[in-house]
């Protein structure tokens, strides 16, 4: 018996030394949720703003109005990735520091290659619709690029950000049929739903 449960162990031990050697394990879900809520905070300001703007008549054509609308929507949304992105590296070394893992390795390197190949086609791809004046349709490719981006890194982390991606696409698309609510898919794709799945991770993994 005491040999079986030692057989168990070792089992155990193994199984979570090959999980490490593909897996980031560092990944926080407190940064998800904390990026849900920065996400939402921006959307609170783009609509304040988006409301303010078309009551005030400070700008000299529609035009300039557009672009200045557009100008202010961007640096929002920048801000609220820099901010995610700090966020998200502080809370992932601390909790690297805990479960005595490495920040920087082959694992991270892989991840970070997955994350990046869907994220820069994206970023290209919406700039082109920026300056093609199809700027409605920012927001659903933000989505549906983003989502392929978490199922392209999924097999590098947790098995929850797979099924995070899956509900990004979908809002992505449901978003593009139904443009004139934009900002409430963003808001429910990157505020809503990341303070949900973060909150299971958090539960799951970091509690």
């Amino acid at each position: 018996m005491e040999e079986q449960e030692a057989y168990q162990k070792d089992i155990e031990s193994i199984r979570k030394l090959m999980e490490r050697s593909v897996k980031f394990i560092s990944l926080s879900g407190l940064s998800g949720i904390l990026s849900g809520l920065y996400a939402l905070a921006g959307a609170g300001m783009a609509y304040y703003l988006i409301e303010f703007s078309s009551s005030s008549p400070g700008y000299d054509s529609a035009e300039m109005h557009e672009r200045g609308m557009l100008l202010n929507l961007v640096g929002i949304a920048i801000g609220i990735l820099v901010a995610s992105l700090i966020t998200g590296f502080w809370l992932t070394a601390r909790k690297s520091q805990r479960v005595g893992a490495k920040i920087w390795d082959a694992t991270s390197k892989r991840l970070l290659i997955n994350l990046a190949i869907p994220l820069v086609t994206g970023g290209i791809f919406i700039l082109t619709l920026l300056t093609q004046g199809e700027a409605a349709l920012a927001v659903p490719a933000c989505l549906i690029f983003y989502g392929l981006a978490l199922i392209n890194a999924s097999p590098n982390v947790y098995e929850e950000v797979r099924y995070l991606g899956y509900s990004e696409i979908t809002l992505g698309l449901i978003a593009a049929w139904c443009t004139d609510y934009a900002l409430i898919f963003w808001a429910l794709g990157f505020g809503v739903l990341h303070i949900l799945y973060g909150a299971m991770m958090y539960k799951k993994y970091d509690a």
